[in-house]
């Protein structure tokens, strides 16, 4: 398998940001790590092993992008503002830097062909690719989010102001009426599941009110919840992912 690990500065956010990309050529499919999570995480938890034969048969390349959790989400910092400000930089190294990138290179290695990206993650790392899925759907076509909330009450409690508000799928979502975004989802394919067994309270219930809402929305999206056996774990994570990748690509 071919891999590569970068280590590039941002501008956005002033310092040297890693990632690491696998495989060669194929949909490019970029994912976000668990809470505080590093880029290696995906690999080391046994991600990139489940996925190889994706992989290495050109069907996907994956970007494994790095996080800023514990300077933002998941801060000491009691100014809630500060940490949501953070987030927006982070924003705009992902989506002004990161993916300009990966689009480019994608476009290089798929024969000149215009690609847009499958984005994913587990726990923390679905509620990163459902946010920036939603937000900035211009980039992406797939969603495959697993095990995660959707809302920025998790992180924020009831504080609620506008950067926060732009970063809760749950509420933005409830009153979105722009056609420009309606229309892309709808265009999308979108993959949302969660457990029923330890952990996934609070996954389960916010999964449920994303539902709802996609549906009243008349946003197509198949969303799962698998059994009481089914835990907030890797191990699970790993059934999922090639269980909905099968269906996307």
């Amino acid at each position: 398998m071919k891999v590569t690990h970068h280590k590039e500065y941002s501008y956005f956010l002033n310092r040297d940001m890693e990632y690491k990309i696998y495989g060669y050529k194929g949909k490019p499919m970029l994912v976000f790590p668990t809470s505080c999570g590093r880029f290696f995480q995906y690999e080391d938890s046994g991600m990139i092993e489940t996925l190889s034969d994706y992989i290495n048969e050109g069907k996907i390349q994956i970007w494994a992008c790095d996080s800023i959790d514990n300077e933002t989400f998941f801060s000491d910092n009691w100014n809630k503002d500060d940490r949501i400000n953070k987030h927006e930089q982070y924003d705009k190294y992902i989506t002004q830097e990161l993916i300009p990138s990966i689009l480019s290179k994608s476009k290089d290695n798929n024969w000149g062909s215009d690609q847009k990206i499958l984005v994913s993650g587990c726990s923390m790392g679905a509620y990163f690719s459902a946010n920036f899925f939603f937000r900035h759907p211009e980039y992406f076509d797939t969603l495959i989010a697993l095990s995660g909330v959707y809302s920025a009450n998790y992180f924020f409690g009831d504080y609620m102001n506008d950067t926060i508000y732009l970063n809760s799928p749950i509420h933005y979502l409830r009153n979105m009426k722009d056609s420009y975004y309606l229309n892309q989802y709808r265009q999308s394919k979108i993959f949302i599941c969660c457990g029923q067994g330890a952990y996934e309270d609070e996954m389960l219930y916010e999964t449920s009110l994303l539902k709802d809402i996609l549906q009243d929305k008349n946003i197509p999206a198949w969303v799962d919840f698998w059994g009481q056996d089914a835990n907030h774990d890797w191990c699970w994570w790993q059934k999922q992912i090639r269980y909905y990748l099968d269906f996307c690509l």
